[in-house]
């Protein structure tokens, strides 16, 4: 059997090999043939493109692998019940199967498949919402404490800037002599 591997983390400070490894493992020791590679590091919110993930639903479309095998659902979608069972389904319509490495029962061959992968996706989906309700939490505390949030104010020398354009000099030349970007030269060069 062709298969594909799935493997998401959310942030840079995550590691997917430690993933990747343990999937290669097992398709190897059930004998199948490992044809694709998809890796992704972003959350699994929906908010952001998740570019790999993408690429493995346009390929097994194309029906370029048997089934796709992922850590687990939440590193497959945390996009909720109804988004998730979408994708599944979109999967099983192309005849691609699909298997969680952690969740052994999420297998589009077992039997109760669509009411464990409701619950887990329900799960998932309250597991976003749990993080995004600490990081607002973590962020009001950080206020109430009088820290300022953001990145850190840019200074510019608005006048080295207007000299650098009198001698020539474009927008992105004048931003990469200051060694800033164009759209905080342009910010200032407006509020000036």
């Amino acid at each position: 059997m062709k298969i594909a591997l799935l493997s998401r983390v959310s942030t840079g400070k995550q590691d997917n090999e430690n993933q990747i490894l343990a999937l290669t493992e097992f398709a190897e020791k059930q004998g199948w043939e490992i044809v694709a590679k998809f890796v992704d590091t972003v959350t699994g919110s929906g908010k952001k493109a998740r570019v790999q993930f993408e690429k493995m639903m346009q390929a097994a479309s194309r029906h370029e692998f048997d089934m796709v095998l992922f850590w687990k659902l939440d590193r497959f979608s945390r996009e909720g019940t109804r988004k998730t069972l979408q994708y599944l389904q979109q999967l099983d319509d192309w005849k691609v199967g699909w298997r969680s490495f952690q969740e052994p029962y999420f297998d589009s061959c077992g039997a109760f498949r669509d009411v464990v992968i409701s619950i887990a996706s329900t799960l998932a989906a309250q597991e976003r919402i749990t993080i995004s309700e600490r990081t607002k939490a973590g962020l009001a505390r950080a206020i109430r404490d009088g820290q300022k949030l953001g990145r850190r104010a840019v200074k510019v020398d608005v006048d080295r800037a207007r000299e650098l354009q009198a001698e020539g000099l474009g927008l992105r030349g004048v931003a990469k002599k200051l060694k800033v970007s164009v759209n905080t030269l342009q910010k200032a060069l407006k509020a000036a």
